[in-house]
This record gives C-alpha cells, sequence and structure tokens, in this order.
C-alpha cells in the first residue's frame, strides 16, 4: 500500500526565521561573554598594577600590623595563620594542651625539648635553659612564649632580649627620642619586665617593611651592626645593609635580623652578633675565645661555657642554596598567585609543610621524594648529633668526677676548654632550627669536630697531649679560663669605635 506525502514539494524545509533568531541569540550570548571575559581581563591587568588599595595612610610610627592589613588584606590574612601549630618530624609545633595559671597563663604549650632528651638538662647544667626549652612556635607567638617561659622565674633576663621577640623599631626611636641606635642601648640595659612595658607586638608589618613604598628594610640594629663587621671581615669597607644590599640579599636579611647567634656583651647586656671573625660555628667559638666570654660555668665541671642561640642564617650561608642565590622567603615564603597577584606568601612555616609551592618550582619531582630527601638528611644530621652528644656527655661526666679532688690541675683546666669547645659546636647544631638540612655538610664537620673535642677532652683529663695541643693553647688553660672581663671589654670598645668611624664615613661620603 503506498501512503501519499502531505507535504508540498514546492516549501522549503526549515524556517529561516528560527535559525535567524538562533543566530542572534548566540550573538548576543557571545557579545556578553566577550564583554564579561574584556572586563575580567581589564580588572586582572587592573590588579597587576595596583597591588593594594590606600585604605589607611601608613607611616613609621603604625606598629600595629591590623591597620597595615587594612592595606594589604592577602598578606595580613597569612600572617595570621602564623598560629598553625603543625609539626614535622624535627621542629615546629603540636599544640599540647596546658594547665593555664596565673604565672602562665598559655592554654598550649609545644613539646619540652629537655623532657624528649634529658642530655640537655647536663649540657645546660647550672644555666637557666636547664630549666626550660621547648619547640619554637610560629611567629603569632614569639612574644608570648618568652614572656612566660620559665627561664624568667629563673634569672632576671635584660631587655635585650626583646630585640628579636617583638616589635621593637618604633620602642626604639621613641626611647632614643628618635635616635634609632640609642633607643636600642637603652632598653638593652633595662631588666626585661621594665623593657616589655615598651613594646606592644610581636615581629610586625614595620619591621620588615618601609610604609611609603613596602621595599624590605633591615630595622634591627644588632643585624645592622653584625654584617657591617661582617662585610668588613670579608674585605667590604663602609657596608650599609639597607643602601647595599640587594633585593634578594634583603629577602633573607630581613630573616636573618632575629635568626642568629648573638651574646651580650657587658654589665650593660649589649647585644652583639660574634661576626667579626666570620660566621661558621668554629669560627664564631674562636671570637669568643679572644673575648674570653663564657655565659656561664657549668655546674658539673666548672667549665665557663656558651650557649649557642638560633643560628640559621649562619648554617644557611655555608649550604647550597645559599650559593645558588636562594633566599629564606623563597622557601619559607615562596610566592603564590591571588587573582593576577603574586605574592609573598606570609604564612611563614617549614617548607616541609608547602612542598609545592616552596621547593617544586625548582626541583621538577614528587613531593614524596622530596619529602625523603630532606627527611634523610635530617636522620642522618639527628645520629651524628646523638654521637656527638654522647661524647660530649661522657666527657662531662669523667670530668665532673675530677673536679671533686682536682679542680685547679692543668689536665682539668685543658679538659675544660674541650668541653666548652665541644659543647658550644654541639649546640650550634642543636640550636638550629633545621638539623642540618639548611648545610648538611657543614652540620658534619661541626659535629665531627665536636666529637673530636670531646675526645681530646677525655684524653687529657688523664694527662695525655692531645695532637691539636701547641704552646699557644698550653699557655692559656694553665689558669681558669677569665671571666669576660678587660679584654672583651676592650674588643667591645674597638668594635663600637670602628663602627663609629664607619658611620661618620658614611655621613661624610653623602654629603659629598
Amino acid at each position: 500500500m503506498v501512503t501519499e506525502s502531505t507535504t508540498d514539494p514546492r516549501e522549503p524545509r526549515g524556517n529561516p526565521a528560527k535559525w535567524i533568531v538562533l543566530a542572534a541569540v548566540a550573538g548576543v550570548v557571545l557579545a556578553i561573554g566577550g564583554a564579561f571575559l574584556l572586563a575580567n581581563i581589564m580588572e586582572r591587568q587592573s590588579e597587576a598594577r595596583q597591588p593594594f588599595y590606600r585604605v589607611v595612610e601608613l607611616n613609621d610610627t603604625i606598629t600595629d600590623p591590623e591597620v597595615w592589613g587594612r592595606n594589604f588584606p592577602l598578606q595580613y590574612d597569612d600572617y595570621l595563620r602564623t598560629v598553625d601549630q603543625t609539626r614535622t618530624k624535627y621542629g615546629g609545633s603540636e599544640a599540647l594542651p596546658g594547665a593555664p595559671s596565673e604565672d602562665d597563663p598559655r592554654s598550649w604549650l609545644s613539646q619540652s625539648r629537655i623532657e624528649a632528651d634529658p642530655r640537655l638538662v647536663t649540657m645546660w647544667s647550672g644555666y637557666a635553659f636547664a630549666s626550660d626549652f621547648r619547640e619554637e612556635r610560629g611567629h603569632a607567638y614569639m612574644l608570648e612564649d618568652q614572656v612566660y617561659t620559665l627561664r624568667q622565674q629563673v634569672v632576671q633576663q635584660p631587655g635585650t632580649c626583646l630585640h628579636c621577640h617583638a616589635s621593637v623599631y618604633v620602642p626604639y626611636k621613641k626611647l632614643g627620642n628618635g635616635d634609632l641606635m640609642a633607643g636600642f642601648e637603652r632598653a638593652n640595659q633595662m631588666n626585661y619586665q621594665e623593657a616589655y612595658t615598651h613594646v606592644e607586638h610581636s615581629v610586625a608589618c614595620i619591621d620588615c617593611h618601609a610604609p611609603d613604598d613596602m621595599q624590605l628594610r633591615v630595622t634591627r640594629p644588632g643585624f645592622m651592626e653584625g654584617i657591617t663587621l661582617l662585610k668588613e671581615f670579608q674585605g667590604v669597607s663602609g657596608y650599609d645593609v639597607n643602601r647595599d644590599a640587594s633585593r634578594q640579599e634583603m629577602r633573607t636579611y630581613v630573616c636573618a635580623q632575629c635568626h642568629v647567634e648573638y651574646y651580650f656583651a657587658g654589665p650593660e647586656k649589649r647585644l652583639v652578633y660574634p661576626w667579626a671573625k666570620g660566621i661558621q660555628g668554629d669560627s664564631i667559638l674562636a671570637y669568643y675565645d679572644s673575648t674570653g666570654f663564657r655565659d656561664w660555668t657549668h655546674a658539673i665541671t666548672g667549665a665557663p661555657v656558651l650557649k649557642a642561640q638560633h643560628p640559621e642564617f649562619e648554617l644557611y650561608s655555608q649550604g647550597t642554596h645559599a650559593r645558588a642565590g636562594v633566599s629564606c622567603s623563597d622557601c619559607h615564603m615562596p610566592y603564590k598567585r591571588t587573582g593576577a597577584m603574586k605574592i609573598s606568601d606570609h604564612h611563614v612555616r617549614s617548607p616541609l609543610l608547602n612542598i609545592a609551592a616552596a621547593c617544586q618550582t625548582c626541583h621538577r619531582v614528587s613531593e614524596q621524594e622530596l619529602w625523603e630527601r630532606a627527611e634523610g638528611i635530617q636522620d642522618r644530621t639527628y645520629a651524628m648529633r646523638n654521637m656527638a652528644m654522647d661524647a660530649l656527655m661522657e666527657l662531662i661526666r669523667d670530668l665532673g668526677t675530677r673536679v671533686e679532688t682536682d679542680s685547679t690541675s692543668q689536665d682539668v683546666q685543658l679538659a675544660r676548654d674541650y668541653q666548652r669547645k665541644s659543647q658550644f659546636l654541639v649546640d650550634f647544631i642543636e640550636a638550629e632550627n633545621s638539623m642540618g638540612f639548611h648545610a648538611p655538610q657543614e652540620a658534619a664537620r661541626i659535629l665531627h669536630k665536636a666529637v673530636n673535642y670531646a675526645r681530646m677532652g677525655q684524653i687529657a683529663l688523664y694527662g695525655g697531649r692531645p695532637a691539636e695541643l701547641n704552646a699557644g693553647l698550653a699557655a692559656r688553660v694553665t689558669s681558669e679560663m677569665p671571666p669576660q672581663g678587660a679584654a672583651a671589654l676592650r674588643d667591645d670598645a674597638e668594635r663600637r669605635e670602628r663602627l663609629d668611624e664607619l658611620r661618620r664615613n658614611q655621613q661624610r661620603d653623602s654629603a659629598r
């Protein structure tokens, strides 16, 4: 059966009007999409040209980071995240519940390192660190944790301590009537409680940035003086860090203002970075030996010993990253994209907690491999640290037994000197917070030297004469290691005189 079609073959197939409407709608959609895309591009270009919005006028007297955060909300949001407490295998802090009291209102604490390794109590016997030493927490806690450490109850700490734990740039200038250096020296001579009344914040934006253009700057007088002396030792005279450092160098120096070794010189407790002979661990030890400086007398052995602080800058400077021009900020504050803006991540933390941004920018391998590489370095350093610590403990044990009946013989004096050397070098790596990662070979060299000093101390203690012993050392150890006295004060006076002369020369050159 054939069915007849009802369609008139003369009529055009489809509906031309419908296609015209669809084409028009598509054109409108594309036009709107293009307009949105163009607007987005223009917005991103505007963001790139204008990296911040001037909500408030900043100046050189505003210390509160919240005020700076109104102009820089992205960076301020990162800064607030330094309250995070996440532990890596060899560093960082896992929040542990505290027992708030009138003396210490903290509800959360970090792990006690002296509880984790009681050998530290022996190493620091007679010193405040033997009573309380905990893992470092983030920048948000750097002032609070110093205020409430038990060390404050054991000794009267000086106002010098605030140099690295508080925002001190404005307080120093106020104390010095506009003179940063004068205010710094005045604060050094205060006790901690008095100096603390002059500060309000831990490290803040103003400590690293100029308020008018956000350029990086160094504001800590201790570093200004220290880097000038170090450069002089390296053959560069009249170095002014804020004038002469490159921007990439500044991305390290703003961190090195505080993450360094230091000591308190003289009765005025003036902060000094001991870099006049270089910044390797044994170079710093040689500087201390040249001045006769001691932090305290060891309670078990009577040795004139030293306490290393947190020499991250010194160890990093010996490593491959420093030699390649990689700054502290490149790893601990890596750049990141937010919209069209490229900003430095102000959530300062271990690179192991941010491997993709901190490490994989340069190292094109998996996160797992990078993690294993880093922990492998740290595991090896930790094993060497334990061997050096054991060697030191054996020397302290034997020397402590000997001084019960003999505290003045040349053998004892020589062994005490070797304890001083071994202990400082062990502590140099113990106090440095990368567990050797910043410079693995240098960390190994320092620890092996510490082991050797401990061994030579035991040889000397039993009447032997270590191969290293020379006439100059023998002459020096025939009497007690002198306390910080006239020699140290003369050295400090000469150092200040050199710095004053350098500043006068800089002012004269500027006037020309």
